[in-house]
Parts: structure tokens; C-alpha cells; sequence
């Protein structure tokens, strides 16, 4: 379709998207939204089950396919009726799945062999799955007793002929589908009510424009149901009978490469239609554009099944969810278009990022089409954002003045219709969508907190007056663990000295260094006067030293049962560090990786891997070396995640960790400190500043809270490079730095009481 015969259209073809009804478009005759959770679960477990996709085994499931089930559900199937209620062996079940998602081919194959077109029963519930799979194997080992019911292929059987290619190509082009369809906010139910009547739309569009246009390119939520819909066969092709023709024109293949004249054509058709964008949060082009390469997302939030510190009732899990505010002029401000050149949108936060200012003149928008201002992803608790019309001021003011302010709140957008709100001034209109909030990594940080005693008392003379004036016994490097929203969750304290200090008699001394424990305390502290205090009394972890076997330089035992034992090499920096964590009893293996990797490596490391040039390729290793240097990577190997899975990254430098809600948050900090604690001891030099016993100034609660925003690289620009709007680990140092005085961070001995045993008694607990 020409962009004449787009412009052609007149404002009396517009509908409002939440108008569109069945009567509209067409019947869907299955219950999409249930349909859409039941095929991302299937799809999970189809990822996660490896052998599922090695050849031999795929080439057995198709023949049982082929020669077992199809005829079998041919019989059982009675023209004209409901599918029967039985489902196949999992095998059986994705190669099914994948044969569905090529209609055309899928309805061939089915009349050609069976005069007629099979379905699928429409079954979401888990007891109805579990009786239409027993149903199903009783009918299999009645009518094929000499055929098992499970695919039973060895796994280092040689490869059996392929009795059709056709399908085993199919197969394996849906291999990788999962990774497509893996965000955790797809199976939430305000998502997909959503993005069905956001199909509804698409098909809406299609009957009305197809005669007239090459190719329709859906959006990652109508692919999503458009799949769905395909995969119930007999109902994908009676309720689209009378536009068949037209849905071969649709892209509905993720690894199709489409043209970008393509995606915008099918934007503009929908903004013609609709008057809306056609992108949304969730709801970005899915296929991949011709000689566009894709940014990687800024943020990690696979689904986890599990969140394990639920335990710990200090710790409150994060949530982040995805934003995206598009925006337009009003058509009537087309005349006073020198009014507005002065004009800016500013895009601020409602709640914990009170400094973030993110700008966009005014005249870069466009009266004709929608343009995406900001791509974002925010925490939850930012309760929403506000955007800002503002004025500059004359030729000789710096300043600004405030025309107008759009809130959008997320409670709001969550209880609006496809998650999405639209505000409007005399000068533009904006449009704000979100993802449904889903859970996210855990960040905890460690700050430097006052010396303990044995009880876990501050070292204070208002302690020592509580006591009636015994003195504190043993001495404890203390330092308290806050979240991304600064809130107190654990206190870890390292032992370094015992004794008493009494005015020129006695003076803490250094313990020896099996009993230098590290415990880990769950809560926050209990304050008596100002910032005086007593740990929590609950300990949660421990961390002791013990004889290193040979090979290895140092280890420590752990009271959640791991042993880790670390090794320094024979280089000079941290770059020769190596670690082996053993499991007394798990499901899984684990290995640390020095640096940043998976998920949490930078395009750094993967241009270095790309590059051919030796001085370019020697200059990335030694710029990664710098950025990793104190990183350390937790792995997980498991059944379902052979070659690992990325649970956890620390800066064991910064005491800064970031974690999956699946791994433990106490083994994630035990590692932490009990690293530093070794490469301290090793380099005979404080390099995590644990010498510093006293709390220093954070950054104002709310002023730029770490995590809370994120900009997706789409939105980064020269203007808005600040590391508190990219991921922590990109620019760690920065990010996490104390904001205090070189003079105060740095303090010398003479800054601390005697009473705490002075700076010698730490220096040895720590670096001796």
C-alpha cells in the first residue's frame, strides 16, 4: 500500500481499539489468553528438556508422529465435532506444536493423508491434562501394544533416516522459539487480555486493507497470540475461512528477516486506523529487520520458578517493569509551529529517582505519526512518571517554565485497557504503556558500619552505659546490608579481635586467624540513640577459616555447606584469582567465573571475540580487564541448564551483589566477603576498604535510588549517559561510590576511639 493511499484515508475509517468486538473482526472460537499461558509453560518445558532436541531423538518423535498418532486422532476424530480429549507423549506433543505453526502445510498434510483436518482439543487445566494423557496412553497400549508409549531412543543411538524432511525442518526451526517468548510478563493475564484484543485489531486491519497491501509485520504480542491461534488448528481455520487468503500475508515466522519499509508501512496502517502507536511496551516489532541488528536488553528477568530467601523475612523482592511513552503533535498546532520551537517534553519519575531529567525538544516530533520518546524500564515502587511541557526561557535564561504536566501512574495503566493510557495538552499528545510488573534480581550492597562487640553492641559509651559500664568484650568489623531501596536486611561482621579495652590496662588483641569467622545477622539493626545500635540476633550464615589442601591458598567453610577454597596464581593482580565452590549435597554443580560473564558481559568482550586486529584486539583485553577486575560470576549447571546458568554476579571490591530470586542471598554474601577477606590477607593491602569503621553518606533516599530506572539503549543518547541509567555493573565504581570526602572515606587511625582496639588490631585481623 502507497503512503498516498495511506495519507488517503479518511478520519471517518478511524476506530478506537477498545471499540473492536467480534462483530468487528471475526469469532475466536478458542480461548486465546488460556491458550497463550499453556503454549509458553509447553514451550518452557520443551527448552529445558535436552534431550528433546538431539537428531535421533527427533527423528524417532516424528516417525511416532507420523505412523502412530496422527492415524490415531484421525480415528478418533469425528468430522464436524470438538477434537477428542486426549493428549500425546511430550515428544509427540512439540513435534505437533511445530507441524501446526505452517497452516498451509499442516491442513495439506492432513487432507492429503486423511481427508480431513485433525485438531486440537482446547485443554487448560492441569487435572484435564493429566486425564486426557492417561486417556491417551490406555487407547496407544491398547491399539499399538507392541509400540511404547514414551520415546525411547538412546541418546547415543546413531541417526535413524528422516521419513520427512519437510517436518523435521519444521522441527528445528521452532528450536529456539522459547528464547523469543521467554519474558516473564507474556504469561501474566493483564498482558494477554491485552494482546488478544490487540489481535482482534490486527485481523480487523487485515480484512479491511488486505486487498491492498504486500505484507502485514505483527508485534511481539499479536505474533504471540497469532501462533496460539494457528496452533489449534480446526479453529484457526474456521474462524479465519473468510480471510484466508489474506493471512498468508502476514509475517508469522520470528526468524523471518522483513524489510524496515515493511515494519513501517504497518505501523502507519495502524496509526491510520486506530490513532495509536503500533509499538508498545511488550509489544516491539518481534521479527528481525533486514541489515538492523538488535540492541541487548539492559536487564536480566527470566521467570524463576522459585524465590529461595523468602525465608528471610528482611528481604522484600523487587519488581521492574517495562515502559514505553510515545508521543504527537496536535494537528492544530500545525499552524503556530514557530510558537513551539522553544518548547521541550521532560520525562521525571513520581517517586525514588527524583533527579532523573530526560529531555526531547518539541519540534522533533511529527504532526503525522507517533514517535517513540523514551523506551524505559522502572521498578515498581517509581509508582509512575510524569512528563513535563516546559518552555525555555529567553535568549539570556537558562531556565525553563512549566506549561503543563501529564501523570502516569502505574496502577493506573495497569487497570487501563491494553495497559495503556493516552494524555493530551494543546500542544501534543502521549501515550504511555507498561508491562505488567514482574519479579526481578535482588540488589544488596554492603556499607561500612561501627565496630561490634561479641554480643553485636556498637562499640559506644552509650552501649557502655546501658551495661552499667562493663566493658565491651571482643572486637567485630561490622558492615550492614541495604537493598536497592536502601533498606537495612542483614548485618555481616567479621571477627578480628578479643578482649576488653580498659584505660591503660588492657587493649582488644588480634584472634588468631582460624577463629577470624564472618557471620551474616538477618534484620536490621536496633537503634538505641542516633545511629547507636545492636545487630540483630538471629544468625544466618557463618563463614570459617580452614587449612587449604595443597594447590590452594586459602579456604573457607561455610554453615550453608559449601566449601570454597581460592588460589591467587602466580600473577600479581586479581586477574589470577581461581575459585572451586564444593556442595556437600545438591541437585546441581556451581563454578565461579572471574568477570563479568553471560548475561552480565558487555559488548566488549563479544566485538574482542569478533575482532581480527591484534593491537585493537589487545587493547579491548586490557580495557575488559580493568571493567571486570573484582567481578565474580556464580554458575549453575543443571539437567535443564547443561551449559549453565548465570544465578549471580558480585564485586567482591565493592561488596555489591546482584542475584537471581532462585540462588541464596547469605552463600552469594558469604562468597563476597570471604573472597575479599582472602585477596586482602594475600595483597597485604586494604583493597576493599574494610578499614573503615564508621557509616558514610549515602546519597539521599530517593534522589537517584540504584536500579530503580533503567533507559533501554534505544533512549540512551549524549544527554543521558549517566551510569545511574544503565545497568550497576556497567560502571560499578561510579555507581556505588561513597559520597563523602576524600578526607572523610579516607580517615586516618587518629579519627577512631582507642576503644575499639585502634588501627594496628585491624590491620592484622585483615591484611596480616
Amino acid at each position: 500500500m502507497s503512503n498516498q493511499t495511506l495519507n488517503g484515508m479518511s478520519s471517518s475509517t478511524i476506530r478506537s481499539l477498545n471499540e473492536i468486538s467480534e462483530s468487528d473482526t471475526i469469532h475466536l472460537g478458542v480461548d486465546l489468553v488460556s491458550a497463550a499461558r499453556r503454549n509458553i509453560g509447553f514451550l518452557r518445558s520443551v527448552n529445558e528438556c535436552q534431550w528433546l532436541h538431539r537428531r535421533a531423538t527427533i527423528a524417532e518423535a516424528i516417525r511416532r508422529y507420523d505412523k502412530v498418532w496422527m492415524p490415531l486422532m484421525s480415528d478418533l476424530t469425528v468430522q464436524g465435532s470438538t477434537p477428542p480429549m486426549v493428549l500425546p507423549p511430550f515428544d509427540v506433543e512439540w513435534v505437533w506444536f511445530c507441524h501446526t505453526l505452517n497452516p498451509v502445510g499442516y491442513r495439506k498434510y492432513c487432507v492429503s493423508r486423511f481427508s480431513k483436518l485433525i485438531g486440537k482439543p482446547a485443554i487448560f487445566n492441569e487435572e484435564n491434562e493429566d486425564y486426557a494423557l492417561m486417556r491417551c496412553r490406555e487407547i496407544w497400549v491398547q491399539r499399538y501394544s507392541s509400540e511404547p508409549f514414551e520415546n525411547e531412543v538412546e541418546s547415543d543411538s546413531q541417526d535413524p533416516p528422516l521419513i520427512n524432511e519437510d517436518l523435521f525442518n519444521e522441527v528445528q526451526k521452532h528450536k529456539f522459539l522459547y528464547s523469543k517468548l521467554s519474558e516473564p510478563y507474556l504469561c501474566e493475564l493483564v498482558y494477554l487480555i491485552a494482546a488478544r484484543q490487540r489481535y482482534r485489531g490486527f485481523l480487523y486491519m487485515i480484512q479491511r486493507f488486505g486487498d491492498g497491501f504486500f505484507r502485514f509485520v505483527p508485534a511481539l504480542d499479536i505474533l504471540l497470540m497469532l501462533l496460539t491461534h494457528q496452533s489449534y488448528p480446526t479453529v484457526y481455520v474456521e474462524d479465519l475461512k473468510d480471510m484466508w487468503d489474506y493471512m498468508g500475508k502476514v509475517v508469522g515466522l520470528l526468524w523471518e528477516t522483513v524489510k524496515e519499509k515493511e515494519v513501517e508501512e504497518t505501523k502507519k496502517l495502524w496509526e491510520r486506523t486506530f490513532n495509536q502507536s503500533y509499538e508498545k511496551a511488550g509489544g516491539g516489532i518481534a521479527v528481525e529487520l533486514d541489515k538492523v541488528n538488535l540492541a541487548k536488553l539492559p536487564i536480566y528477568w527470566e521467570v524463576s520458578d522459585v524465590d529461595v530467601n523468602t525465608k528471610y523475612k528482611s528481604m522484600i523482592p523487587r519488581f521492574v517493569l517495562e515502559v514505553c511513552v510515545f508521543v504527537r503533535l496536535n494537528a492544530r498546532m500545525k499552524a503556530t509551529n514557530g510558537d513551539t520551537k522553544h518548547n521541550f517534553l521532560r520525562l521525571r519519575m513520581v517517586r525514588c529517582h527524583r533527579e532523573l531529567k530526560l529531555d526531547k525538544s518539541l519540534p522533533n516530533f511529527s504532526h503525522d505519526s507517533w514517535w517513540k520518546a523514551w523506551h524505559l524500564y522502572c521498578e515498581f515502587g517509581t509508582r509512575g512518571l510524569m512528563v513535563e511541557l516546559r518552555g525555555r526561557g529567553g535568549h539570556f535564561f537558562k531556565g525553563s517554565k512549566l506549561l503543563n504536566s501529564m501523570a502516569f501512574y502505574w496502577n493506573d495503566l495497569l487497570r487501563a485497557h491494553s495497559i495503556t493510557l493516552t494524555r493530551e495538552s494543546d500542544q501534543v499528545r502521549i501515550v504511555a504503556s507498561i508491562t505488567p510488573p514482574v519479579q526481578a534480581p535482588y540488589l544488596l550492597k554492603c556499607v561500612p558500619d561501627r565496630v561490634t562487640d561479641d554480643s553485636g553492641a556498637m562499640i559506644s559509651d552509650v552501649i557502655l552505659k546501658l551495661n552499667n559500664y562493663r566493658p565491651q568484650k571482643g572486637r567485630w568489623l561490622s558492615r550492614t546490608v541495604l537493598d536497592h531501596a536502601g533498606r537495612e536486611c542483614f548485618v555481616v561482621r567479621i571477627r578480628v579481635g578479643g578482649g576488653f579495652w580498659r584505660r591503660g590496662a588492657e587493649t582488644p588483641s588480634a584472634v588468631n586467624r582460624e577463629d577470624r569467622i564472618i557471620e551474616i545477622r538477618e534484620g536490621s539493626w536496633s537503634y538505641v540513640a542516633g545511629s547507636i545500635g545492636r545487630a540483630p540476633e538471629k544468625v544466618v550464615g557463618t563463614a570459617t577459616p580452614k587449612e587449604s589442601p595443597e594447590q590452594w591458598q586459602a579456604a573457607w567453610q561455610f554453615s550453608t555447606g559449601d566449601e570454597l577454597l581460592i588460589n591467587w596464581g602466580s600473577s600479581t593482580s586479581s586477574s589470577g584469582l581461581s575459585f572451586c565452590l564444593s556442595q556437600e549435597s545438591s541437585d546441581s554443580s556451581v563454578m565461579l567465573l572471574r568477570g563479568r560473564k553471560m548475561q552480565y558481559q558487555e559488548e566488549t568482550a563479544k566485538s574482542m571475540a569478533e575482532c581480527t586486529d591484534k593491537e585493537t584486539r589487545s587493547k579491548l583485553a586490557e580495557e575488559e580487564k580493568e571493567v571486570d577486575d573484582g567481578f565474580v560470576t556464580l554458575v549453575r549447571f543443571t539437567e535443564e541448564n547443561p551449559t549453565g546458568r548465570a544465578t549471580a554476579l558480585l564485586n567482591w571490591k565493592l561488596l555489591v551483589v546482584e542475584l537471581l530470586p532462585e540462588e541464596d542471598a547469605i552463600l552469594v554474601l558469604l562468597l563476597c566477603v570471604s573472597i575479599l577477606r582472602t585477596v586482602s590477607e594475600m595483597c597485604k593491602e586494604d583493597v576493599g576498604s574494610l578499614l573503615i569503621r564508621r557509616r558514610l553518606k549515602e546519597a539521599k533516599l530517593g534522589a537517584r535510588d540504584w536500579g530503580s530506572v533503567v533507559l533501554h539503549p534505544s533512549s540512551l543518547s549524549s544527554s543521558s549517559t549517566s551510569p545511574y541509567l544503565q545497568p550497576w555493573y556497567w560502571n560499578a565504581n561510579k555507581v556505588m561510590q561513597q559520597h563523602e570526602d576524600n578526607s572523610i572515606t579516607r580517615q586516618p587511625a587518629s579519627n577512631y576511639s582507642p576503644v575499639e582496639g585502634g588501627d594496628m588490631l585491624y590491620k592484622r585481623g585483615i591484611i596480616t
